[in-house]
């Protein structure tokens, strides 16, 4: 047991490590625009990364905002359970997130897809949309890139295929850009 531990924080060391560093600072800056020019900031993903879209819309909409001294307008597209389940049962699974940036998404937003395997039909439907509308479009993926990959202006890919590990990496870009403004709150100027 111990060498699986130690074999796993081995990997998971490595996966961080994949985080790329130039891609994490131009995302800072375009989360710096979007606050500068009210822009909102809408964040997608299924499963752990639902959860990572949720915690990341939490910390840059409180956490960032209190210390920049003005409001990130951030919206996960997970978290209202009753839209998303009255989209996927009216229309179908792949539009839970689709549906939701009808209503809020508008040209110049930025739109973040989280997925490890960049596949999943509905940010893929969402990302399409977004782009097709003039949203600024983000993908965070594992090393199978998927189609979100090929459909985004931007891409952060994480190098290795495990879900827990692409999450974990996934979450620490996620909490760095909210602490480059917790902690820097001068470059939200």
């Amino acid at each position: 047991m111990k060498q699986w531990i130690s074999d796993y924080i081995k990997c998971q060391q490595a996966a961080h490590e994949s985080i790329p560093v130039n891609a994490v600072a131009q995302l800072i800056e375009k989360l710096r625009d979007a606050l500068k020019a009210d822009r909102q900031i809408l964040v997608f993903g299924n499963g752990g990364s639902a959860a990572n879209a949720s915690h990341f819309a939490t910390d840059l909409g409180k956490g960032a905002s209190d210390k920049v001294g003005k409001r990130f307008r951030v919206l996960s597209l997970t978290d209202n359970v009753s839209w998303m389940t009255a989209l996927a049962n009216d229309y179908s699974y792949e539009d839970i997130f689709v549906g939701q940036l009808q209503n809020f998404g508008k040209s110049g937003d930025l739109a973040i897809g989280v997925s490890v395997s960049g596949n999943s039909p509905n940010c893929v439907k969402a990302m399409e949309w977004a782009k097709k509308n003039g949203l600024k479009t983000v993908a965070l993926v594992g090393v199978k890139r998927g189609r979100m990959a090929e459909i985004a202006e931007q891409v952060l890919v994480i190098n290795d295929t495990h879900y827990g590990r692409v999450e974990d990496a996934q979450m620490g870009i996620l909490h760095m850009l909210c602490y480059a403004f917790m902690e820097n709150p001068q470059w939200a100027k």
